[in-house]
């Protein structure tokens, strides 16, 4: 089996291409945001956007494979869902089989948890189950789980990964949050091995098998209810899946996304299910992916970052690698990138949750530590202009100029993504816009020597002197005093 395995991993990490990072895609809604109406949840809510920066980690059998999650188990004709030629059927066997593989014996969350706390992270969103169905936590309602009676980590101490994974990061002050997809292409309710699975949807129609459909759907609401149950205190749930959902709640906006949509019903009850969930963690952030309406609590663009100010709570979640999965030849996005990123998303109001694949041995790697603690470096110093923050009345100007500004408006923070010459012109806060009375005070963070700056209806010019350009790397930060508290 190692040596048929061992030929699969050659194949599929060759021949999978990489999700793009596009940085500057808009993501209009196509339906208003519905604010949470409970008061926990706004308040729960409130705290995840003063967090800013989070942890999303995809881990589970595809880590063995080195591949795309567990997309290349779905028969659409997509690049990221190629089996490298692996005839179907085969490659579903041998996937399937995976749980027989897949001993991570050095998993230790510790030295994770503690290396996103480092990197100034403030919450973790963990896979608790990707779309393959495999569970990584000790559920009762399937024997495909890391804990199952077939897997070779099954005795070891730290066998309930979930479990331990939110344990660890709960004791650095993390808020933390379970991943798990609405569909389950191992279950025999959602791709029943009656007839074939041409696509992501099940396979049947439930007008025709309602009784299967409810058989599904009462098995992803226990295993919820025992996330919720067993894992500890719960801050997020974040469901995947967006096929999944009522008939009702297709639109424009997903036919745009490029499958075949189901002509049937996939509701999952998500009114029993987030009451169910919230009766067991009171303030729970609910987030059903791509579904606007009353259980998505902040939206999700997935690897890019909207063009502008968004009007409601959203988080850019991507990768630090060309992969959500762990893949064996990896390519690191440069740290100076990710904090450019960051900082582009924080200016215009948002989240960033940055994906770490750990590896089928169930460690990080060094270029992923690497990153993160050169982010916690930057971090140190400019960690203020980020975390508690709201936007300014615009995110920036031009390509290198980003805004944010304190909740309470006494303080407006400048990100400077190159660094300036001897003087930077700032033409969208001249006198007009943003009035400074005199005394106001600009520093550098890092430095908190004051700049000299002159403003007119020209704009805001700001002298920059030599050798300031040492107090941080990637990124500046000039903090203009608005006013005193």
């Amino acid at each position: 089996m190692k040596t048929r395995l061992a030929a699969f991993i050659i194949c599929l990490s060759f021949n999978l291409p990489a999700p793009g990072l596009s940085a500057q895609e808009p993501t209009p809604p196509s339906q208003a945001y519905v604010p949470p109406g409970y008061p926990l949840v706004q308040e729960k809510l409130e705290d995840w956007r003063d967090r800013k920066f989070g942890l999303l980690m995809h881990w589970g059998l595809y880590a063995q494979l080195g591949i795309v999650e567990s997309w290349a188990l779905c028969s659409e004709d997509q690049p990221f869902q190629d089996r490298g030629g692996v005839p179907y059927d085969e490659f579903k066997e041998m996937y399937f089989g995976l749980i027989r593989e897949f001993n991570p014996t050095r998993f230790d969350p510790e030295p994770w948890a503690e290396a996103a706390e480092k990197a100034g992270m403030k919450y973790v969103v963990f896979t608790t189950k990707h779309h393959d169905g495999f569970s990584m936590w000790d559920t009762k309602e399937t024997e495909f789980r890391i804990t199952g009676p077939e897997s070779p980590f099954r005795n070891h101490p730290r066998a309930n990964v979930a479990k331990e994974v939110f344990a660890a990061f709960r004791a650095q002050g993390f808020l933390t949050g379970a991943y798990f997809s609405k569909a389950d292409w191992h279950h025999p309710d959602y791709w029943s091995p009656l007839w074939a699975t041409p696509n992501r949807n099940n396979n049947y129609d439930t007008r025709k098998y309602p009784e299967k459909w409810r058989s599904f759907r009462d098995f992803t609401y226990r295993q919820v209810e025992e996330l919720m149950t067993t894992m500890g205190p719960m801050d997020i749930l974040w469901l995947d899946g967006g096929w999944v959902r009522p008939h009702s709640t297709i639109n424009d906006e997903v036919r745009s996304w490029g499958f075949d949509i189901a002509d049937w019903e996939q509701d999952i009850d998500m009114p029993r299910m987030a009451e169910m969930a919230r009766g067991h963690q009171p303030g729970l952030i609910v987030v059903d992916r791509t579904v606007h309406g009353p259980y998505e609590d902040y939206r999700t663009p997935e690897q890019r970052v909207p063009t502008g100010i968004l009007p409601y709570p959203w988080e850019t979640n991507l990768t630090m690698t060309q992969s959500w999965g762990h893949k064996f030849q990896p390519v690191y996005i440069s740290t100076r990138q990710l904090i450019h990123t960051l900082i582009d998303v924080v200016s215009k109001g948002g989240n960033l949750l940055l994906n770490v694949a750990p590896t089928p041995e169930g460690t990080f790697e060094e270029q992923a530590y690497t990153r993160l603690a050169e982010i916690g470096s930057w971090m140190d110093v400019n960690g203020e202009a980020i975390y508690s923050t709201r936007p300014f009345s615009r995110f920036g100007e031009g390509d290198d100029i980003r805004f944010t500004q304190t909740k309470d408006g006494t303080s407006l923070f400048l990100f400077l993504l190159s660094w300036p010459d001897a003087e930077l012109t700032l033409e969208s806060l001249g006198s007009g816009a943003l009035p400074l009375q005199e005394g106001t005070e600009i520093t550098l963070l890092g430095d908190q020597v004051p700049l000299e700056w002159v403003q007119d209806e020209r704009g805001l010019r700001i002298t920059i002197p030599a050798g300031a350009q040492t107090a941080a790397t990637h990124a500046w930060v000039l903090k203009v005093r608005l006013r005193e508290r």
